[in-house]
């Protein structure tokens, strides 16, 4: 299971298109963070997406749960990791939970 995200988000697309050095910087620290996680790649994974719902920010679930999905998560997994905050941050976290169940169909 080694399939490209495909899921940018148009906003996310605007940005990497429209100010090249910002993204450069943006992913260039994104990267860094990442490297300097002492956090597997499956359970780094599942963790941003909880914190995209958290935030109620969908737009970029797909694309996470994707990378989770590759990583070796399963479909509960990302729905588990999509609902964990439920108590914390309230019913927000809905919200994600279909795009990211969407990359496990078809």
């Amino acid at each position: 299971m080694t399939s490209t995200p495909t899921s940018v988000s148009d906003s996310f697309q605007v940005f990497l298109r429209e100010t090249p050095a910002h993204a450069h910087a943006w992913m260039t620290a994104a990267q860094a963070l990442g490297q300097a996680s002492a956090l597997d790649a499956k359970t780094a994974h599942l963790s941003y997406l909880a914190v995209l719902a958290a935030l109620g920010l969908e737009s970029g679930v797909p694309f996470h749960a994707n990378l989770a999905r590759d990583a070796g998560a399963t479909r509960e997994e990302v729905a588990s990791a999509v609902l964990v905050g439920l108590s914390a941050a309230g019913n927000v976290v809905i919200r994600s939970l279909p795009p990211a169940l969407s990359v496990f169909e078809g």
